[in-house]
């Protein structure tokens, strides 16, 4: 099940209103209470999964500032250096989950928690640098943001999975690979049109959300935060 989580702050919702449900969970999970998908004119479309353990959310407007689009790079720069620091945490507490999955199946919630609140985090800066959002992010990933991940509480692993997931992961790893160079042409992309027009087109915004969902996915596969194989597939998975 899903934690329990507090209400976001009104403003939030505001500059947010695809994350409306989107709360502060327990040890940064963000878990929502009832899941709003991606938004498109004429009806709703849902481009992450509803059922996979990983899910991202995007918030619908679509309207970036020129301004802070012009110097996005410069702007995230603290968020680089931060995220390579708390990447190293993550990385030792990762050697340690996996010991304990091995001998226990499962990783401790603590470990889960600390692990899933950095991918949330990454999450906030995809997509801020990758314009997919205005709001400059929080440096702890544990409050609402345009561009948001919820990450289901810890769950009984396989044993044979957990031992065997570095060599498992490795078609996910290619194709996360080529998705990043995919990522930056969209990237280019966004940051021409945005300061030409003021707004993010639609189709780039989607491929893009596509992308960061996959590649969470991906790592929250090798953080052991799920067994869960990541989804493939441009629509919901099955």
């Amino acid at each position: 099940m899903w934690c329990r989580t507090d209400p976001p702050h009104r403003s939030d919702a505001r500059r947010a209103p695809g994350l409306a449900h989107i709360r502060r969970g327990a040890a940064g999970t963000g878990a929502p209470s009832s899941w709003r998908p991606l938004s498109r004119r004429g009806g709703d479309h849902s481009l992450p999964g509803m059922e996979h353990p990983i899910r991202l959310a995007v918030a619908e407007g679509l309207e970036r500032n020129r301004l802070t689009t012009a110097f996005r790079i410069i702007l995230a720069i603290p968020h680089l250096v931060w995220l390579s620091l708390w990447g190293i945490a993550v990385g030792i507490a990762v050697i340690v989950a996996w010991f304990a999955a091995l001998f226990t199946g499962r990783v401790p919630d603590a470990l889960h928690g600390f692990m899933a609140q950095f991918l949330r985090y990454l999450t906030h800066v995809y997509g801020y640098v990758l314009l997919m959002a205005d709001p400059f992010p929080g440096f702890l990933g544990d409050r609402p943001y345009p561009v948001d991940l919820a990450v289901a509480p810890p769950e009984v692993q396989n044993r044979w999975i957990v031992g065997f997931r570095v060599i498992m992961a490795i078609p996910a790893a290619i194709m996360s690979q080529a998705l990043s160079y995919v990522i930056y042409a969209l990237a280019v992309l966004s940051w021409f049109a945005i300061l030409f027009t003021g707004r993010q087109p639609l189709g780039l915004r989607d491929l893009t959300a596509f992308v960061v969902r996959f590649n969470q996915q991906f790592h929250g596969y090798l953080l052991l935060l799920t067994e869960r194989y990541p989804d493939f597939s441009p629509g919901p998975p099955r």
